[in-house]
């Protein structure tokens, strides 16, 4: 060990040593291995959703309920009356479009749909369209059961059987909104004012405070256990042998209490809609929810039905759902991202990156843009090739990985500087991109240096290359510098051969010996530094201004000197890498990360960190600093864990190696939805989570991290506790998730197919 490194270390040792008894003191001690050390990639149930928009003449795309028949035929009730949607079928059509309508109902023994309408009830039979005589108008409510049709609205109830139809004598409320049929032949009853059981002339009404959550009761049915349960305001009454034997609201996983309806499937899982979503409580005793229009037409369900094979149809406000769901293993999901990818999210030169929808949500209207973190995420896709080799040998995954590298040299190259880099590169005959150059007046200026005195103006983002071929964007942060060490890494170790090591070895020097020249920055052809790629200790150790950014920017220069020195032997980066040790107290900055102001904490940040240990720890040859950096990266970890987020799982793993964290990270790989448009997600509409300012001061957060399922589609330098976020006018690489899923798969922590 260098001995000019011992007092560093022994002041950085004492700083951290309450926050590490604070750590153990207050930590649960977690063993080093996790009960589970390799996933058997078994099939899993993929759900997903099919969206089925109404496009009538009205504005108004309520749909009041819904029904499935025996040929898959979808049937709703509308207020301009009933359509329908053939099979594999895209295109609604209309039956009767003669006034509004309310209810549909499937009934499978007599192979009959039945409609109830404003002008009464209906029988569509063999192509025919029968009313039913008898009946008064208008009926709002169906329900079949052993042969026998229950048809009620405002007027009665009717029971209709093969050969007549009788009217039930029973004065109960005409606010008749459900009805179901018992085991015993009693028929249960809700309605705005409490709910009813009818049985062989008798009446028996719940409506008092304590026998319902309120007497505003609406969807009925019974479980698998022939407890009945009762949507309404409130939440869920679950009956129990006629007797209330528990109630269900926003405590117990309903995102609002206003209740809509409730089936259950053919599995035996009890569906719920609410206002506000979609709610399953399975036999197990958990319950998860579908919202967003990630999942839903309209957050409101309004009634819910399924056909022959198992699929959810979900009337909303805003058309009809289906919620299906196929099996797969991880495998299967990898196989289906890698092939979005390919399809969809690589643009030329080799730019793995986001799409913009021309129409928002409209996959098909999905085209190319470019994006700030071009580079990085190119990067992010480059580790991901390197790992797919190092664990399968697919030569196909060296080939493109050494695409992306090639992409990401020319990002140097098209600058026509010495080791500047851009952010991206677009083709120059583009009219569309962001950050479009511009002018800025004096007024400008002064608005920006007040607002942030180290904010840079920059009018000319976009350059045109010397050859012509590109446009590319410059001010460059600290976050794409990160993100390519990371991504040179990580090719370097696993997939590069001895001719692109060569070239991985120029270009790191091209780009170090740049920022060493121009006093630790990334220096733009206007020579000055950009606006973040700041790591100069002139900056962050002697200008208060730089403050926030001391802590992480210092780690981040230690790890791409002491990568550069690893790959290359040369020792000026081991020289200038001491330097900052020894002389300006990089170590000490580094130090600060576990201890830093909440208020200067971002969530990208974390991702920083996490892409500069494995270049310092895997580099490191000094057992001292080896020590430190690896009670860094622990700590860190002890604080991350929360995060379930399986890139940072399986980055600690193979730089630490350990397997820790395998379970959560699996789950999220699961419950990644297929879906990868930047639905909105917005969570403060749910009555069942808190709002907080926690883990980020300055954000809006729910309090418990949620499923994948029902979160914004990720890039990781995203919030995951978010309580809004999304941009339905984006679709997302699933990079985010091949890249743990290879990380996994390389380390054995996930079995291969």
């Amino acid at each position: 060990m260098n001995p000019k490194l011992l007092p560093h270390l022994c002041l950085i040792f004492t700083m951290t040593a309450g926050l590490i008894m604070f750590f153990t003191a207050c930590q649960p001690i977690e063993k080093e291995v996790s009960k589970i050390t390799t996933y058997l990639d078994h099939p899993f149930v993929q759900e997903y959703h099919e969206a089925h928009p109404l496009k009538l003449s009205s504005e108004d795309k309520n749909v009041r309920d819904i029904a499935v028949d025996g040929d898959k035929t979808v049937w709703i009730a509308h207020a301009e009356g009933i359509w329908f949607k053939p099979a594999n079928g895209e295109e609604w059509k209309s039956l009767d479009a003669s006034g509004p309508a309310y209810a549909v109902e499937w009934d499978d023994q007599g192979e009959t749909i039945w409609l109830g309408t404003w002008q009464g009830l209906y029988q569509y039979h063999n192509n025919q369209l029968i009313k039913i005589s008898g009946i008064e108008s208008p009926v709002s409510v169906i329900r079949c059961n052993a042969g026998s049709c229950y048809a009620a609205g405002p007027e009665g109830i009717w029971q209709i059987g093969a050969t007549e139809t009788t009217r039930l004598e029973y004065a109960i409320a005409q606010s008749v909104r459900d009805l179901v049929i018992a085991d015993d032949g009693a028929i249960w009853v809700s309605t705005d004012v409490g709910l009813y059981r009818l049985h062989q002339g008798e009446i028996n009404h719940w409506y008092k405070k304590g026998s319902l959550l309120s007497a505003y009761v609406n969807g009925l049915d019974f479980d698998a256990k022939g407890q009945l349960w009762i949507t309404g305001l409130g939440g869920v009454n679950v009956f129990k042998n006629q007797v209330l034997d528990k109630g269900l609201g926003p405590q117990h996983g309903l995102p609002t209490v206003y209740a809509t309806c409730v089936r259950k499937s053919p599995e035996g899982t009890m569906w719920i809609g609410t206002e506000k979503g979609l709610v399953r409580y399975y036999e197990e005793g958990h319950h998860s929810l579908l919202f967003s229009r990630r999942w839903l037409m309209h957050d409101k369900v309004n009634a819910i039905s399924f056909d022959a094979d198992g699929n959810a149809w979900l009337a909303t406000a805003g058309g009809v759902s289906c919620i299906k769901s196929q099996s797969m293993t991880l495998a299967d999901k990898a196989d289906y991202f890698y092939q979005t990818t390919m399809d969809r999210h690589i643009r030329e030169p080799w730019i793995a990156g986001q799409c913009r929808l021309e129409v928002p949500g409209d996959i098909s209207t999905c085209v190319p843009e470019d994006d700030d973190n071009d580079g990085e995420y190119t990067g992010m896709y480059l580790a991901m090739e390197s790992f797919r080799f190092a664990a399968t040998g697919d030569p196909d995954a060296r080939e493109k990985a050494g695409k992306a590298f090639r992409f990401l040299r020319l990002l140097q190259e098209v600058t026509g500087t010495d080791g500047f880099f851009a952010r991206t590169i677009i083709p120059p005959d583009w009219t569309y991109m962001h950050d479009r150059n511009r002018v800025y007046t004096e007024k400008d200026h002064a608005e920006a240096w007040v607002r942030e005195p180290r904010y840079k103006p920059v009018e000319e983002r976009w350059r045109l290359s010397a050859d012509g071929k590109w446009r590319w964007k410059g001010d460059t942060s600290s976050d794409e510098m990160c993100g390519h060490m990371f991504a040179y890494f990580f090719y370097y170790t696993l997939a590069a051969d001895e001719s692109e090591k060569e070239l991985i070895r120029r270009h790191v020097s091209n780009i170090m010996d740049h920022v060493i020249h121009n006093n630790y920055t990334l220096t733009d052809i206007d020579g000055k530094p950009t606006r973040w790629a700041v790591w100069s200790p002139d900056q962050l150790n002697r200008n208060p201004e730089w403050l926030p950014d001391r802590n992480l920017n210092s780690m981040e220069m230690l790890g791409f000197l002491k990568f550069a020195f690893h790959i290359t032997g040369n020792e000026k980066y081991q020289k200038a890498y001491l330097h900052l040790i020894e002389e300006e107290g990089y170590l000490e900055n580094m130090a600060g990360i576990l201890h830093q102001n909440p208020a200067w904490f971002i969530y990208f940040d974390v991702m920083l960190a996490a892409y500069i240990y494995p270049l310092l720890i895997l580099c490191e040859d000094d057992p001292d600093l080896l020590s430190f950096y690896t009670k860094h990266m622990d700590d860190w970890f002890e604080t991350r864990k929360d995060d379930h987020n399986p890139l940072i799982n399986f980055l600690y793993n193979y730089t630490r190696k350990k397997h820790r964290e395998l379970d959560r990270s699996v789950a999220f790989l699961k419950d990644t939805p297929l879906d990868l448009v930047d639905w909105i997600i917005d969570h403060r509409q749910r009555e069942d989570i808190q709002l907080v300012r926690h883990p980020v001061l300055e954000d809006l957060q729910v309090s418990a991290l949620q499923n994948p399922s029902i979160r914004a589609v990720v890039r990781w330098d995203k919030n995951p506790w978010d309580a809004v976020s999304g941009y339905p006018s984006r679709v997302r690489e699933p990079v985010f998730w091949l890249l743990p899923y290879w990380m996994g798969r390389y380390l054995e922590m996930i079995e291969s197919p």
